[in-house]
């Protein structure tokens, strides 16, 4: 225990603030935007069309934030009230940002026809080197929730120089065996899509106790999302390989993630024996585990606040580093925010400062012991 390291957000914001559950039940909740700066863009790829939407242009060396969702959402379902809380806007409006959407889960999207075959889980990660040429980003930094997390690892093993650092949410890096499978297809006997889909994103808690967001949800999934190209995106990520990723000394010629990862999971969620799984198997000193108490399945829609905190540090450890002043000390103009990039060496030093557009860093992860500025931490867990 003693590399684990306790980090505390004291500070929460009410989710979804001015609604109450009458607007929860509203179709176009998760679907609301704060500006109409975002574009779309089908793109191609070697496996078929890509659906992004994206906002902002490519500046110098500065990564995009690129995003992927969960198996029965898309971007707006998933992302909507994470990116448009408001200290969260104050982050990436430093950055491009592009929600990418899995093949036919964007809203509007048409059916696929008859014996259409849906990518695997390696293809959809082999269709995103065609975003990031598309769009001229150098790398980027993943922020990925359940399957949309699982694609990305896979993206940062295949492509490990276009992947700058990676937040997986809810992550399982094991494949289905044998009694999962059969489980699953005894489920779809039994149980709607929808109904699945809700069992894979939300606490059983959240479940048996059928809250706002989860009814909200379920109209959601029904309504939105193409329920044909939702069972396709279902068959196969229920059909995917294990993750092949392995901690490295611990077997010869080890697989891992070489850039910085923050993994987070809410207490009691369907994911977290994943997610515990998924950081024993990297590397401890460029790994962050978020275990977030109070925030269900879905972390970033519950918890906005927390999350925003935590890809803060995370992004500071990266040596991005967020000047932005506290609304509750200024009762006046809050100034923008500057984002500035430190050139950080393995040994931690901050004594080299460049420009944000200057060349890339090696990030890596460190401690805030005070014991030493320069110790590399282990797997840093942080509840809050």
């Amino acid at each position: 225990m003693a590399g684990l390291q306790e980090l505390r957000f004291p500070e929460e914001k009410p989710l979804l603030r001015g609604q109450d559950a009458a607007e929860l039940e509203n179709s176009d909740t998760f679907l609301l935007a704060v500006d109409t700066d975002w574009k779309e863009h089908d793109i191609e790829t070697p496996y078929g069309l890509l659906h992004v939407v994206i906002r902002g242009s490519p500046k110098g060396n500065r990564p995009a934030i690129l995003t992927y969702h969960d198996v029965g959402l898309n971007h707006k379902l998933c992302f909507n009230t994470f990116f448009n809380f408001e200290d969260m806007q104050e982050i990436t409006k430093h950055f491009v940002v592009c929600h990418v959407d899995a093949p036919g889960q964007q809203v509007g999207a048409s059916q696929f026809p008859q014996g259409y075959q849906f990518p695997s889980m390696e293809q959809l990660a082999a269709m995103l080197p065609s975003v990031v040429q598309h769009f001229g980003f150098k790398y980027v930094i993943g922020i990925g929730v359940g399957a949309g997390a699982y694609v990305l690892a896979k993206f940062a093993l295949i492509f490990p120089d276009l992947v700058e650092g990676l937040v997986l949410m809810n992550i399982d890096p094991n494949g289905k065996g044998w009694i999962d499978w059969a489980a699953t297809k005894l489920s779809g006997l039994t149980s709607t899509l929808p109904d699945m889909v809700l069992s894979h994103l939300f606490s059983q808690e959240e479940l048996v106790s059928n809250t706002e967001l989860v009814q909200s949800y379920r109209q959601q999934i029904g309504n939105v999302v193409n329920q044909a190209n939702l069972q396709l995106f279902w068959n196969m990520y229920n059909s995917r390989r294990d993750l092949d990723i392995n901690r490295p000394g611990m077997v010869p010629n080890a697989k891992t993630l070489r850039c910085p990862v923050m993994l987070v999971v809410g207490d009691n969620a369907p994911a977290e024996d994943g997610v515990v799984e998924c950081n024993s198997k990297l590397d401890p000193t460029t790994t962050t585990f978020l275990k977030m108490a109070d925030s269900g399945g879905l972390p970033q829609v519950t918890q906005p606040g927390k999350l925003t905190e935590a890809f803060k540090y995370f992004l500071q450890g990266m040596g991005y580093i967020a000047y932005l002043k506290d609304r509750r000390l200024s009762g006046g103009a809050v100034p923008s925010a500057s984002m500035t990039r430190l050139a950080r060496s393995r040994t931690a030093s901050l004594t080299s400062a460049s420009s944000v557009d200057g060349s890339r860093p090696q990030a890596c992860t460190h401690s805030e012991s005070s014991e030493g500025l320069g110790q590399v931490n282990h797997t840093m867990e942080v509840s809050c």
